[in-house]
């Protein structure tokens, strides 16, 4: 099944879409509308704000880049958005994650031989995508490790990309041809 929102083409932009397609195609994240902007561009206003946030998180967050990567792929985990899953994946392989954890996120397991930065946010983000809440638990040891700033960054991280992964799958985005399904049904 193609995916549900036709490409835009650029000579057919509004002057909003326009601007904001300029302003992610000159961002941090290159040339290019991959992922959920084709289909966000439908609302530039959101798309703007979406974007920007998402800069942020990606590119800004306190997190180390392989942690942050990690709480990502949960995300797309916990929504089965196979291409969040498929395009973060190799993110967090290049940014140094395991790829064994990354194997058990996409099994649903729970990893294992996990560094201690890792259990934190891997415990964080579990209980956090399970309740919608963190238990002391799981909380006191993210803030003891990361600050309330890296807290706020990893709810950042996994409130960004569930929505990204719902966007996705709503739009129906497609891996690039050839690439199988990277998670299965739960």
């Amino acid at each position: 099944m193609a995916q549900r929102f036709p490409q835009l083409e650029p000579a057919n932009f509004t002057p909003r879409q326009k601007e904001v397609a300029d302003a992610i195609q000159s961002g941090p994240r290159g040339g290019g509308l991959r992922g959920p902007f084709n289909a966000l561009l439908r609302s530039p206003e959101l798309c703007d704000l979406v974007q920007r946030v998402g800069a942020y998180v990606r590119y800004g967050s306190s997190i180390p880049a392989a942690l942050n990567e990690l709480a990502i792929c949960m995300a797309g985990r916990k929504w089965t958005a196979q291409y969040e899953f498929y395009a973060h994946r190799k993110l967090a392989i290049d940014a140094g994650l395991n790829p064994a954890i990354l194997d058990a996120v996409a099994e649903g397991k729970t990893p294992a031989n996990m560094s201690a930065d890792e259990a934190i946010v891997y415990n964080f983000v579990t209980a956090l995508l399970a309740n919608g809440s963190v238990p002391d638990a799981q909380y006191q040891p993210a803030l003891d490790r990361f600050g309330e700033n890296g807290v706020m960054d990893i709810v950042g991280a996994v409130g960004y990309y569930s929505l990204v992964s719902m966007v996705l799958n709503v739009a129906d985005v497609q891996l690039p041809a050839g690439e199988p399904k990277p998670l299965k049904p739960l």
